[in-house]
């Protein structure tokens, strides 16, 4: 259905007003994105709720997929081949009638067709999302292990095929890398999704040689080359669902032959809003009170792997208008976004972090993202910068946020530089969600809890608690855990923060102060996160530490 489509329907259902739809129109022009993607974006409508709408316009129920997923035995009582043609999963059933969900329910004859499977029963059609609709017809896909199998029975075409299974199966799954590990005798294939690195299948030595040049021609990568590092992309079309998707490649020779990582890069930005990042109301309220200041330097930390530019992209969503230039320079450019002017890193053309900073404050931005600071040339740049009428946004190798703060005095920045200049700092890394279709609650009391997860009891006031988990399903791999979000912790850099930075404090009297003012540390807000029922305790204490 298209847009206007859409937009017409929630407007004539009174989800939204004329005004409000007006008012998106402009701004999502000035910001390149579509009217949908500006709704969902400042959270005036959710994709339920865009679902339930269109439902209405067709005078049927709404069938909610992504919270009500049907079994895999209900699944597979309508076959593959007609499930695919007519876009449509058993929903609900008894023994008088069953709801089919789809997204095409104005489809000719779907009824009729639908009877050679549940003749003796009377058939309700349901809307549902087409994403809720894919996300159920994974349902069919036999596991990769299985498929790779198959594909190497048949014989023809061998290696485009295999790799079209892994890559297809990488995006249906959500996966952020792919690994090809050769060993002794087999090459292991392993998926991280959620954060976590678990097998997929297994190939034979000799199949990998021809698999391996493979993604190096559609990495533009030299084939005669075995014992040095080369990195590439690769622009892959998913077979799937015919989304594109950005690829980079890096192939390091190891003793058993050459490893392939490809990290899965985003199709251009996802709209993701400050609460789909796990940021709460307080923390939205610092992040937009900083970004709207005509100058200054707003700072991330964290490993690795912890989302810093997903959240420094939604940062530039916010701000980007035509009335101001943004500017990037990042090392590699992981999202798009139109209207921004991004610059790759590149060593060999000496475009590095400090020398592409450099360039950019003479290409007169109001808005500057350093992917990095890495070393005191590049850190004395960007603050300068800052200092001198520019928004300047990064992220910075720290285990929490007070630390960063000496660690960027100790790199050389002056101390009344640096309190010139931070508006905010913060700390974050990224917790894997309950999975919400296999969802089960538990009553736990805290002194058994203790017993387990030592301190834990001071930060529950009762004697019990209910805590969530997932039992594992089919939806999230058996794992009890379906995507992620974050945890975070804010230092806003207010007069009396600023203060104490010009005395070269240590992170112990910065939290001191934070802490006296408020700050809520990584632990404390991921245990908020597992009191809603978001995350578990285990996932927490895996990536912080309860504050001494």
């Amino acid at each position: 259905m298209k847009e206007e489509k859409i937009i017409h329907i929630l407007v004539s259902g009174n989800y939204v007003s004329d005004d409000v739809v007006s008012k998106a129109k402009k701004d999502a022009e000035n910001k390149n994105q579509s009217v949908l993607d500006y709704l969902f974006s400042n959270e005036i409508v959710t994709k339920d709720l865009v679902g339930q709408a269109i439902a209405e316009s067709y005078d049927i129920s709404y069938a909610d997929l992504n919270s009500i997923k049907p079994s895999r035995e209900q699944v597979f009582k309508i076959p593959e081949e007609i499930a695919r043609k007519l876009r449509v999963v058993l929903f609900d059933e008894s023994e008088e009638k069953v709801v089919i969900a789809t997204d095409d329910p104005i489809r000719a004859n779907l009824t009729n067709e639908l009877k050679n499977v549940f003749a003796s029963r009377d058939i309700e059609i349901a809307f549902s999302l087409s994403e809720d609709i894919d996300e159920i017809l994974v349902y069919y896909r036999d596991v990769l292990s299985k498929r790779l199998s198959e594909v190497v029975e048949d014989g023809e075409r061998v290696a485009p095929a295999v790799i079209t299974e892994i890559f297809d199966d990488a995006v249906i799954y959500q996966a952020s890398d792919i690994h090809f590990e050769p060993q002794e005798k087999e090459v292991v294939i392993r998926f991280r999704v959620d954060g976590v690195l678990s097998e997929k299948g297994r190939i034979s030595k000799e199949l990998y040689g021809n698999i391996l040049n493979r993604i190096k021609v559609m990495a533009h990568l030299r084939i005669d080359e075995h014992f040095a590092t080369q990195d590439g992309s690769i622009r892959y079309i998913s077979k799937t669902n015919k989304s594109a998707i950005d690829m980079r490649v890096s192939v390091a020779p190891i003793l058993d032959g050459e490893k392939v990582t490809i990290r899965l890069l985003s199709q251009y930005t996802r709209e993701l809003s400050f609460a789909d990042l796990g940021l709460s109301v307080n923390h939205q309220q610092i992040v937009k009170k900083a970004s709207k200041k005509p100058f200054g330097m707003i700072l991330v930390t964290g490993p690795t792997g912890s989302g810093k530019t997903t959240t420094l992209y939604s940062i530039l969503k916010m701000l980007n208008n035509p009335d101001v230039n943004i500017t990037t320079i990042e090392d590699p450019v992981e999202y798009r976004i139109l209207g921004v002017n991004q610059i790759q890193v590149n060593a060999q053309k000496n475009i590095t972090f400090s020398k592409g900073l450099k360039s950019i404050v003479r290409q007169d931005p109001d808005i500057i993202l350093v992917g990095e600071i890495r070393d005191k040339e590049t850190s004395e740049i960007a603050v300068n910068a800052a200092l001198t009428g520019h928004l300047l946004l990064s992220t910075f190798h720290a285990n929490d946020s007070a630390t960063s703060i000496p660690r960027l005095i100790d790199m050389g920045i002056e101390p009344f530089l640096l309190a010139s200049t931070l508006e905010v700092v913060f700390a974050q890394r990224l917790v894997r969600k309950v999975c919400e279709n296999c969802r089960f609650s538990e009553s736990h009391e805290i002194s058994a809890l203790e017993k387990d997860f030592h301190g834990i009891s001071r930060y529950f006031s009762d004697e019990s608690v209910t805590l969530y988990k997932g039992k594992g399903c089919e939806i999230c791999g058996s794992t009890g855990y379906k995507g992620r979000t974050g945890i975070f912790e804010f230092i806003d850099i207010d007069k009396e923060m600023k203060e104490l930075i010009m005395k070269n404090p240590s992170s112990d009297q910065i939290v001191e102060l934070a802490r006296k003012k408020g700050m809520r540390g990584l632990f404390e807000d991921g245990i908020e996160k597992v009191k809603n029922g978001i995350t578990t305790i285990e996932e927490v204490y895996r990536v912080a530490e309860p504050l001494e």
